[in-house]
């Protein structure tokens, strides 16, 4: 059927078109998919890493459970050599840092905090390594140094525990007033840690004279 004037027309501006952008089309279209594949291989390898990592967690657990030393060392190794970036490792790794606090080994479990604190999965990890890392400090009576890591921002969900150990740390410098400051604000943001927290803030801070 042959074309009419208006159709022929148009039919030319098209090639025309076609003929001075066309390649930037397939170059775009190319590019989408190119990304669309690497997009694609980027989550199965994901997928693949966190189906690994939690088998290494599995092994790392029962290890932890039956107190293999051993074991357990070589389990956190290779999930935070092998999978650093999964949510496993650093939950290997705060787990770790507590069974070697325990065992009064405070180097080894500073280690194992410092290397949540610098390359946790999550903001919140990060957080609570902080703070168990500035406990350990505490116990060894670097008090400036733990008091310099609370003062770090931090997630208002931590406030509370941050204010506690913060008065704990006060009080062991006999800084009284600020210690009773930092225990009444701890018991201002105790609500969601429950009545035990807050009985435990509140006898502290009794002992300071209230």
């Amino acid at each position: 059927m042959p074309y009419d004037l208006e159709e022929q027309e148009q039919l030319a501006a098209l090639k025309a078109w076609w003929s001075d952008y066309g390649r930037y089309v397939l170059a775009a279209l190319a590019a989408a998919a190119l990304a669309l594949a690497g997009w694609a291989g980027w989550r199965a390898w994901n997928l693949a890493q966190a189906r690994e990592a939690g088998e290494h967690y599995e092994a790392f657990a029962r290890a932890l459970q039956a107190a293999d030393d051993k074991a357990l060392r070589e389990a956190a190794g290779t999930l935070a050599e092998r999978y650093p970036r999964t949510l496993y490792a650093s939950l290997a790794a705060l787990a770790v840092a507590k069974h070697l606090f325990e065992r009064n080994d405070l180097k080894g479990a500073k280690a194992q905090l410092q290397w949540v604190l610098e390359r946790g999965a999550s903001d919140e990890l990060r957080d609570l390594a902080r703070l168990r890392l500035a406990a350990v400090l505490f116990d060894e009576k670097s008090y400036d140094e733990a008091l310099k890591l609370l003062e770090a921002k931090h997630a208002a969900a931590f406030q509370a525990p941050y204010a506690a150990l913060r008065g704990d740390i006060l009080a062991a410098q006999n800084r009284v007033q600020e210690a009773r400051a930092a225990y009444r604000d701890a018991l201002a943001k105790a609500e969601p840690f429950g009545e035990a927290f807050r009985a435990s803030v509140r006898l502290r801070l009794d002992a300071l004279g209230g």
